[in-house]
């Protein structure tokens, strides 16, 4: 069996030493979440400046690299696309694209998350033009691309959240579940491995319209993400998931609507349990 077919391990453990020199060269994607964690990014990062041509930053920048290996994996894919960002800034234009470019269709899919969090990294980029630059990795082939995608822009829109919104409805609305899983993910008032957006905590109705157009998605994928993005805002304000789910049922009697709802209200439904037996 050749590694592109082999069955991916459940524990850590389990990983063989092919799969891992594999990973960390950059020769293979990860094919699950375990093989994706214990990537040595700073191996890798290594290989990618060789790859790339850049021995005379190798140094100086895997130096900067090496203390990340303390800190948790979201922080090492930051950490990592910020050092990209801070190379690619200090060279010429024209190397400056060349090597954007091979990161970004580069075959290792971490390799293409550290171009996610390089793109995020740029300044005195207007929103629009930083969705656009986004795009093709919102809609990575690799489930792990795809999420850090979304966690490195997060920070931009929930800077101009109204904004954001309001573009992010044509996403909504495509025909690629990746991109429609993309604008409720990049949204969540609460998310996985990301600062909150409280805004959304608070007044969760600003994201409406957004969600008005995943209420009955065909995509499985998709529909988990708009149920996890009520149960976020049901933490804080189960009043308005209650009225918004109960509409939605009411007009939508698709089994998608039903699916969304069924897991927004996961967790109001473990609280009413509590509550039930606290009392009997």
């Amino acid at each position: 069996m050749t590694l592109t077919a082999r069955k991916p391990a459940r524990r850590r453990s389990e990983v063989p030493a092919d799969v891992r020199r594999a990973l960390s060269s950059g020769e293979l994607e990860s094919a699950n979440l375990i093989e994706w964690l214990i990537v040595d990014q700073v191996a890798l990062l290594g290989t990618l400046l060789e790859q790339l041509e850049l021995d005379a930053h190798a140094r100086r920048v895997l130096a900067a690299a090496r203390p990340l290996k303390r800190k948790g994996v979201m922080q090492r894919v930051t950490g990592i696309g910020a050092l990209l960002h801070a190379l690619t800034e200090s060279l010429s234009l024209r190397e400056r694209l060349r090597v954007r470019k091979a990161i970004l269709a580069h075959r290792s899919d971490m390799v293409r998350a550290w171009g996610a969090c390089l793109l995020c990294a740029e300044k005195h980029v207007a929103l629009p033009e930083r969705l656009a630059k986004m795009r093709p990795l919102a809609a990575d082939a690799h489930f792990g691309v795809r999420e850090i995608a979304w966690a490195a822009l997060r920070p931009h829109v929930a800077h101009e959240l109204d904004r954001a919104l309001r573009l992010l409805e044509a996403w909504a609305r495509d025909r690629d579940p990746n991109i429609r899983r993309f604008a409720s993910e990049v949204t969540r008032p609460r998310g996985v491995w990301c600062e909150h957006i409280a805004v959304l905590k608070k007044d969760p109705g600003r994201a409406a319209e957004l969600l008005e157009h995943l209420r009955s998605d065909p995509s499985r994928y998709v529909r988990d993400s708009v149920g996890n993005w009520l149960n976020d805002a049901a933490k804080s304000r189960p009043d308005w998931v209650k009225t918004l789910t109960r509409r939605w049922l009411a007009e939508s009697q698709t089994q998608a609507t039903k699916a969304i709802v069924k897991r927004a209200t996961r967790g109001l439904r473990d609280r009413a349990g509590e509550k039930s037996r606290e009392t009997s």
